[in-house]
C-alpha cells in the first residue's frame, strides 16, 4: 500500500522554504560583529561581509520551492538532500559565529570578514569585538532549511506530485490495465484487437452492385 498524498505537508514544506529565505536574507543584512579599535570609532560588520554566500543560500531556498513542487521520486529526494546539507552548513557556521571571535586569530586576511572601505583587517586584529544576536536569525533560517530538507527526504512518498494531479485525460486513460480494458471491450460487444480509428467495414454479403440489379428485377 502507498501512503496517501498530503497536500498540507507539501504546503508546509514550501512555506518553510519561504520563511527560511526571509530569515537568511535578514541575517545577511544585519550587523553581526561590532569591533572597537583603540582610539577609533566602532566598525560594524554585517552578515553579508562575514558570509557573502548567505544571500545565495536564501535564493537556493526559494528555488527549492519550485524544485519540491515540480519533481518527484529520486529527484525530489536529491533536492531534499541538497537543502538539508545547505541548512546544516549554515547552522554550523552561525553557531560558530556566536562564540568565536574571528579577529582574535592570526588567520589569513582573505579568510576573515572584510571590513568596510578605509579599514584594514590588520587594524581589527586582537581588538575587542562584540557579537550581536543577528547570527541567531541565520541560525533559525538554517534550522528551518535543515528541517524541510529532512522532511522532503524522508516523507517524499506522502508529498503529492504535480504531474499526477494535472495529467491530461488521454494520459490517464493510457495508464489503465490493458487486460482489464480488453475484458471491458468484450463485455461491450467490441473487438479489443480492432483499430478504433479504422473505418467500419460493411457486411461482406452486401454487394454494392446488387442494389441496381435487384431494383431492375
Amino acid at each position: 500500500m502507498t501512503a496517501r498524498p498530503g497536500p498540507r505537508l507539501l504546503g508546509a514544506a514550501c512555506a518553510g522554504l519561504v520563511v527560511c529565505a526571509g530569515l537568511l536574507w535578514s541575517g545577511s543584512a544585519t550587523t553581526w560583529y561590532r569591533v572597537i579599535p583603540a582610539g577609533a570609532a566602532p566598525v560594524e560588520l554585517t552578515g553579508a561581509q562575514v558570509a557573502p554566500w548567505l544571500g545565495g543560500v536564501a535564493l537556493l531556498a526559494l528555488a527549492g520551492v519550485a524544485g519540491v513542487v515540480a519533481t518527484g521520486g529520486v529527484l525530489r529526494r536529491l533536492v531534499g538532500a541538497l537543502l538539508g546539507l545547505a541548512g546544516a552548513g549554515v547552522l554550523v557556521f552561525g553557531l560558530r559565529a556566536l562564540f568565536v571571535d574571528p579577529f582574535a586569530t592570526d588567520a589569513r586576511a582573505s579568510a576573515l570578514p572584510q571590513p568596510p572601505p578605509g579599514v584594514t583587517v590588520d587594524a581589527l586584529r586582537h581588538q575587542p569585538t562584540d557579537v550581536t544576536a543577528a547570527p541567531l536569525v541565520a541560525v533559525a533560517g538554517a534550522a528551518v532549511l535543515l528541517a524541510v530538507g529532512v522532511l522532503v527526504l524522508v516523507r517524499e512518498r506522502r508529498l503529492p506530485r504535480f504531474g499526477a494531479r494535472y495529467a491530461a485525460p488521454a494520459e490517464r486513460r493510457a495508464e489503465r490495465d490493458p487486460d482489464r480494458a480488453a475484458w471491458q471491450e468484450l463485455d461491450a460487444g467490441r473487438d479489443p484487437t480492432a483499430d478504433p480509428d479504422a473505418e467500419p467495414r460493411g457486411d461482406p454479403g452486401d454487394d454494392p452492385g446488387d442494389g441496381p440489379r435487384n431494383a431492375a428485377v
